[in-house]
């Protein structure tokens, strides 16, 4: 179990307290907001009202003994810089904080943010790429350059075995499990035959997985 803290209880904030909570680990929240609080009351383990941003209230928190901050406040640039920067100083193991602009990311992590969550750059992104191509399934973007990508398979690599395409020679992409239908096979190996119809979860640079799949 790991506990986490939360500032901020916007509609990210909210959601993302009740998973942590449903998934087993302690949450504690703050947020100024007294209707904001009360509602989440119910899933997490504590929660106090107050500004986030308070350097006595951020200090009684004890921040270097949770697992991870999350920094999810996103209507005021300077405060959400500023809570960022207050837990480092604090000691904070973990600070992850909410950007809503690209400046507003790159302030946050020379603030101090050890990672930053951009939702509707991440979402924009992924629906660009489902819609761009009918072959796209999910998509997880890794480090900016890097992806896990479910794709279907190419035409041409029907009725192939693995060793026969060389496909991590060829395209340096990395081959993580075959789909059919609802079951996945991750037991992939050099004899491993791609029938129509399979739909593949794959591992690479996103420049290689777009030029290979063409998207």
């Amino acid at each position: 179990m790991k506990t986490f803290l939360l500032l901020g209880l916007g509609r990210l904030g909210s959601k993302l307290a009740k998973e942590l909570s449903e998934t087993g680990h302690e949450v504690m929240v703050v947020d100024r907001n007294e209707d904001r609080v009360n509602r989440v009351m119910p899933y997490v383990t504590s929660a106090k009202i107050g500004n986030a941003v308070d350097p006595d209230l951020l200090a009684s928190l004890g921040v270097s003994n949770f697992d991870a901050c999350f920094v999810t406040m996103h209507t005021d640039f300077q405060n959400s810089l500023e809570a960022t920067y207050q837990l480092k100083e604090l000691g904070a193991k973990m600070v992850v904080s909410r950007a809503e602009s690209d400046t507003h990311e790159k302030f946050l992590l020379k603030n101090g943010a050890d990672r930053v969550i951009y939702p509707e750059k991440q979402v924009a992104k992924w629906t660009a790429i489902k819609y761009i191509s009918e072959d796209i399934g999910s998509f997880m973007e890794l480090d900016g350059e890097h992806c896990i990508l479910e794709v279907d398979v190419k035409d041409d690599w029907v009725g192939k075995r693995m060793d026969e395409i060389h496909i991590r020679k060829k395209y340096d992409i990395n081959v993580l499990a075959i789909k059919k239908g609802d079951e996945m096979n991750m037991k992939i190996g050099p004899d491993t035959v791609f029938e129509e119809g399979d739909l593949m979860v794959v591992l690479g640079s996103i420049k290689k997985i777009k030029k290979c799949f063409k998207y």
